[in-house]
């Protein structure tokens, strides 16, 4: 395929398919306000930005010893927003995206820099897997599918208006969640939480089905995953109304340009702010080295969370490889 063809391909995804037409939007963010940005601003970003440096990043192998020893109490940090979170009461599996392209064509759409550090038929036994939304570099139908059929007693706990595509797909035990909607599951309790996002799939269903982030404790420790979000008051809610996570999980990129995507995604300050407001005791870094999906260098998040770190005399804040094994509980 020519390099033009590509191009206009790519431009097409992002156009359709990231920023459909404009729909009555079912759902809102808690401030009220859905994010709709016009089309003129999405061609002003695309025929205003500059090259985008792209550096792979480095994995490890270190998972394999330790799902090997069947270990408990770690996270793996499998790409993009994707972790195994192992603990003594379950093992938990979010965002899970395994394919190539973040996209509904196999041609076309944000590419992998990096294969998933861990594949499906590497992975230990599943109990849980969490969706945050569902955009494709979230909510990934063919690695649920697989998972579906690799651990058929995995549990899957998705946003209000997403088990439907589920369904579609045969996928059974799915959960469907609003906002502070609870289940307790075994020794695991999770609730599904408000962040600043939005949802699409297709050219009419725009905030047709919600977004959100994950708060799951254990007997021993809490956890949040945040999925996708810009920077809100949700973060200083969620510590509100249910405390201070002892591990989060933090999107610091896809930031770029701010003037557009400050609303949707987080700048890495922003993302330290967030893991202040909720007054997490240690935060893993996501959302970045896997796809490019907008115009930051693909190193540059991780620099400016250790240059804030650094600034704020603040080290909570992890940035791990894919691949690398961190444990919660020592």
């Amino acid at each position: 395929m020519n390099y033009l063809k590509t191009q206009y391909l790519y431009l097409f995804f992002i156009c359709i398919f990231l920023f459909p037409p404009n729909t009555h939007a079912e759902f809102v963010n808690t401030n009220g306000e859905a994010i709709d940005k016009p089309f003129t601003d999405l061609l002003k970003w695309q025929f205003s930005k500059n090259k985008t440096l792209v550096n792979k990043i480095n994995t490890s192998s270190e998972w394999r010893e330790v799902i090997k020893n069947n270990a408990n109490n770690y996270t793996i940090w499998i790409g993009h927003s994707t972790f195994i979170i192992k603990t003594e009461f379950g093992t938990v599996l979010t965002d899970p995206v395994f394919s190539q392209r973040a996209s509904p064509f196999s041609f076309a759409g944000p590419e992998r820099l990096i294969d998933p550090a861990i594949q499906i038929n590497e992975l230990p036994k599943i109990d849980y897997i969490t969706i945050s939304h569902n955009h494709y570099d979230h909510l990934d139908i063919k690695s649920l599918v697989l998972l579906s059929k690799r651990f058929p007693d995995a549990i899957f706990l998705v946003p209000m208006g997403d088990k439907k595509l589920l369904d579609k797909n045969n996928i059974p035990n799915v959960i469907e969640f609003n906002w502070w909607d609870e289940v307790k599951q075994g020794e695991l309790l999770f609730t599904f939480t408000p962040v600043q996002h939005w949802s699409a799939r297709g050219l009419f269903d725009k905030n047709k089905s919600l977004w959100g982030g994950w708060f799951f404790k254990t007997p021993s420790t809490t956890f949040f995953h945040a999925g996708d979000s810009g920077y809100s008051k949700d973060f200083k809610l969620i510590n509100k109304k249910l405390g201070g996570p002892d591990v989060a999980f933090i999107p610091i990129g896809a930031y770029d340009p701010e003037w557009f995507m400050s609303a949707s995604h987080m700048n890495p300050e922003e993302a330290i702010q967030a893991s202040n407001d909720l007054g997490a005791k240690i935060n893993y870094a996501m959302h970045w080295g896997t796809f490019v999906l907008t115009s930051e260098d693909t190193l540059e998040p991780p620099q400016r969370i250790r240059a804030e770190s650094l600034r704020l005399k603040k080290s909570n804040f992890k940035i791990v490889m894919p691949g690398q094994v961190s444990f919660f509980i020592n």
